[in-house]
């Protein structure tokens, strides 16, 4: 997997203000390779309303140069420096946990939902040693696990933007993926990455409805469809996140597909890298009624304290997962 296009490494930040007056826009509801332009280009191509909206879509592989695992477990980390592993189980226990922990000794646990094929498992946390640990059930009516298979490697990620742009279990898509292709005509065009961002964050709060019904009753392990979510017209807050990430990764825009708390609510929303303006904490949030893109007119002219001046403790928006 290459990386797709250079990035700029200063980084500004767009504050994020939930009162009216300075959100620009809210709506109401109920994932290898590229040609990479300079910063000179890329700037002159803005200026001209030139960005190329072709869809590029990374193609993580589970190529064998370094493989773990036993009869029944693959675990393939041959491309771990550009922040993915893949699991391919075969074995035939009924409820099986797939669990990776990162350098900070955060567990992201995940429910392994299909069998006899490679599945992408981001590795969201930068560098260091990560343990992959895969669980099968003792006892489905007791909840109980027992270790199947573990193993540490050493990571070093090669571009920090790349596990933010490429697929993953959460963040499904390929080159046929309806979302690639409405992604494709929704960037048509427009000049900026912050165009992009604007109108596939309207088409999706204008055509997606909020399923309360499913929200109530999604169960543990839940996995986005984003074709699904784009075909029915619903889905939850997960299923709407998904949707713009895999929409904006395929437009080559880094984007973090982020899950954890909304004040007491537990949500998911996501954050974007957007050229000369950096990483945009909390871009496109959900407050558990409403989505919300923020004012980009107020964006690069912000340090941290103003920041923190407007958001206060940053108690709103706690990330607990990153995918």
């Amino acid at each position: 997997m290459q990386r797709q296009k250079s990035r700029h490494s200063k980084k500004y930040y767009l504050i994020i203000w939930m009162t009216a007056g300075i959100l620009l826009m809210s709506g109401a509801l109920g994932g290898c390779g590229g040609e990479k332009n300079s910063p000179e280009q890329s700037s002159n191509d803005t200026a001209k309303g030139n960005r190329d909206a072709t869809a590029e879509v990374l193609h993580p592989e589970a190529s064998g140069e370094v493989a773990y695992g036993t009869d029944q477990i693959a675990i393939d980390a041959s491309h771990a420096s550009d922040g993915y592993v893949m699991l391919n189980y075969t074995g035939t226990n009924e409820k099986v946990k797939f669990q990776i922990e990162t350098p900070e000794g955060e567990a992201y646990t995940y429910l392994v939902t299909k069998n006899g094929t490679y599945i992408v498992y981001p590795l969201t946390q930068g560098s260091g040693t990560y343990q992959l640990t895969l669980y099968e059930a003792a006892s489905v009516e007791e909840n109980l696990y027992a270790t199947a298979f573990t193993q540490s490697i050493d990571v070093t990620i090669t571009d920090e933007f790349v596990p933010f742009l490429a697929p993953n279990c959460y963040v499904d898509f390929d080159e046929n993926s309806k979302a690639v292709k409405k992604g494709e005509e929704l960037a048509a065009g427009c000049g900026s990455d912050l165009d992009v961002v604007t109108n596939i964050y309207h088409y999706v709060i204008e055509n997606i409805t909020y399923d309360e019904e499913k929200a109530e009753n999604v169960a543990y392990g839940y996995v986005p469809d984003v074709d699904e979510t784009l075909s029915s017209g619903k889905g939850i807050c997960f299923d709407y996140a998904a949707l713009m990430a895999a929409m904006l990764r395929s437009q080559r825009i880094p984007t973090k597909l982020q899950v954890g708390y909304a004040g007491e609510a537990y949500h998911a929303w996501i954050s974007c890298y957007v050229d000369e303006i950096g990483w945009v904490d909390n871009m496109i949030s959900f407050d558990g009624k409403d989505w919300s893109l923020m004012d980009p007119t107020l964006a690069a002219n912000n340090d941290d304290d103003t920041v923190k001046d407007y958001i206060g403790d940053g108690s709103r928006y706690i990330i607990k997962y990153t995918y």
